[in-house]
């Protein structure tokens, strides 16, 4: 009995998305679906604000990597100088998250997408809200 439900359970976590990172400045296009949100999405469903930046940008990026380090819910994959991706779990699921810093504009661009399902039911958005309101407790700090 318990073989099987870690059987299902892993069964909800998905694989891995090949196809995230950065192409051509650019974090990848939300699918149709209603579970993905992003700051470079030009449609309202699937659109979130980028996080502005008072502080220096490598500062703040690295502040921002601090803050998902100590969540519980967060896995971290890759980062690099302008590029975080982190893995954020929920009981059953398992979420595919991804920053950039865009230095120009003292911006984080951001974007969560379930890696199962249609609908989210808003975890995504609550999430990275949630973050935002972290990492912005960090940043007003200065």
């Amino acid at each position: 009995m318990a073989a099987s439900l870690l059987w299902v359970l892993a069964g909800c976590a998905g694989e891995r998305p090949a196809n995230l990172g950065v192409t051509n400045g650019a974090l990848a296009a939300c699918p149709s679906s209603p579970n993905c949100i992003s700051s470079q999405a030009a449609d309202e469903q699937h659109r979130i604000a980028p996080f502005p930046l008072t502080a220096d940008p490598e500062t703040a990026f690295a502040q921002l990597l601090a803050v998902l380090k100590v969540r519980p819910d967060t896995t971290v994959l890759e980062t690099t100088d302008n590029y975080l991706r982190v893995e954020l779990r929920t009981t059953l699921f398992i979420d595919d998250a991804e920053f950039l810093l865009d230095r120009e504009h003292r911006l984080i661009h951001v974007r969560s997408a379930s890696r199962l399902g249609y609908s989210d039911l808003g975890k995504n958005r609550r999430r990275m809200e949630e973050i935002r309101a972290q990492f912005g407790t960090i940043e007003a700090r200065r």
